[in-house]
């Protein structure tokens, strides 16, 4: 960062500053995502699972069993019977959840596999390389056994020349004006695109703002009516309360993090009320950059993560040391406690959360990080089973993914057994005892501590 550099722009800067390191060492956008198993093997032959308390992406069922064949849950509830031609598993003092769904991740190189390392069966990509998409689309569609987590993605972000998004150091397709926003989401939705994702980071009315350009007002309109026109979500990236308004006021489906200069207020929470919006605060991300100092003797709570022995023997030596490191760059405008307050507030006022991570970012770790996510939506006034909808049912619901998100029958039985009660006590959902995908068993991967 060069010191002519203002305060201000110094809070702005530092996520794109700490993308731009992380692309200089893991070649950002560079390595494609490798699905590890593009074979389409047969689904895996079933199991049930008796006694159980069932979390099934909306309430909790008490000594419940649940039956999967060929992929897929075929019955769920406490009443049903144990078919006596499966394996069946006893899962007293345990609950069974659907996978996780992580709402905002950055996927490149074995990121879906140490995604599904922690349960995390779904991720909904905010912005990478589209190039391996479509053998990734493929692959999620069947219901063979995976190696890793499916992804859902936006593709390249809408960004103008030289905007956020652009310093990564390879080619993404820009726009400057309202004319061009129909041809732009046409070539995304061909590159395979899921949904459109849009930076909007413009300069404040006394000229403060980001050292680099940003859509205007009338070109985010553009592209949120050219995304629903064509039946796609228009989710919108803002870190500042004013564009979030502007954002929302232009139509956007939902902001992909909560804004962290000021603390949200009522007009805000009514509009995204109103709207119908949803916010992704990635609190996990913020908590990473808060440069306010631990208490003496306490521990950041990213650096708490990696040190907890439920996550800990299954972090890469790399995830461990991105979680354990201070703050990259001083970010005085992002403080997780105002962002704390500002999901209180936006959850108290009706507003949908979904729980995202924004890993790989500094601090935070494909898979794992969503598990503090969950933690930190707590602290922010969600109860544990809002929370858990937040990283279930909600996500899945918003993004129009039909066969997950719940445990039901017809549903893909993406499934996690954890020991003890996360619908009371959210940090249960670190304590993993199985994995399936599509019904095959994931076994999980220990790393050894780094020299």
């Amino acid at each position: 960062m060069d010191g002519t550099t203002t305060p201000h722009r110094r809070a702005w800067r530092g996520p794109a500053v700490a993308l731009a390191v992380l692309a200089a060492v893991a070649g950002l956008f560079l390595a494609l995502p490798e699905p590890g198993d593009e074979r389409l093997a047969p689904p895996a032959p079933g199991f049930a699972v008796r006694d159980v308390r069932l979390f099934d992406g909306e309430r909790v069922v008490e000594a419940a069993t649940v039956v999967v064949r060929q992929g897929r849950v075929v019955a769920a509830g406490a009443g049903v019977a144990a078919p006596a031609d499966l394996p069946v598993i006893d899962g007293r003092g345990r609950t069974l959840l659907p996978g996780l769904i992580d709402a905002h991740v950055h996927t490149w190189g074995d990121a879906l596999a140490e995604t599904l390392n922690f349960g995390v069966t779904t991720v909904l990509d905010m912005f990478s390389d589209p190039g391996p998409h479509r053998e990734l689309r493929r692959t999620r569609e069947a219901l063979s056994p995976r190696a890793h987590a499916d992804r859902f993605s936006a593709g390249h972000l809408a960004t103008v020349p030289g905007g956020h998004g652009t310093q990564f150091g390879v080619p993404v397709p820009t726009l400057s004006t309202p004319a061009e926003a129909p041809a732009w989401v046409d070539a995304r939705l061909a590159e395979g695109s899921d949904f459109i994702k849009i930076a909007y980071e413009p300069r404040s009315a006394e000229g403060l703002g980001p050292p680099f350009p940003s859509i205007d007002r009338p070109t985010l309109a553009a592209l949120v009516a050219a995304a629903q026109a064509r039946q796609r979500l228009a989710v919108v990236h803002v870190s500042r309360l004013v564009p979030a308004h502007e954002a929302l006021q232009a139509g956007a489906d939902g902001l992909v993090h909560v804004h962290a200069d000021r603390v949200a207020d009522a007009e805000l929470v009514q509009l995204a009320r109103a709207r119908g919006a949803f916010v992704t605060p990635t609190l996990a991300v913020i908590a990473g950059f808060d440069p306010t100092p631990p208490a003496p003797g306490a521990r950041r709570g990213n650096a708490l993560l990696a040190a907890d022995p439920a996550v800990r023997p299954y972090l890469t030596p790399e995830q461990r040391r991105g979680l354990e490191q201070a703050p990259p760059t001083r970010l005085v405008m992002f403080r997780l406690a105002g962002a704390l307050e500002s999901v209180r507030r936006l959850h108290a006022g009706g507003v949908e959360i979904l729980a995202g991570s924004d890993a790989p970012n500094p601090g935070t770790a494909h898979g794992a990080s969503l598990h503090h996510e969950l933690e930190l939506l707590v602290q922010a006034g969600l109860s544990p089973l809002q929370a858990l909808r937040a990283a279930t049912s909600a996500p899945a619901r918003r993004f129009g993914l039909t066969d997950r998100g719940r445990v039901a029958a017809g549903q893909r039985a993406d499934l996690l057994l954890v020991a003890g009660d996360p619908s009371a006590d959210i940090r249960a959902t670190r304590a993993i005892e199985r994995i399936w995908k599509n019904g095959a068993a994931v076994e999980r991967r220990r790393y050894p501590e780094a020299p």
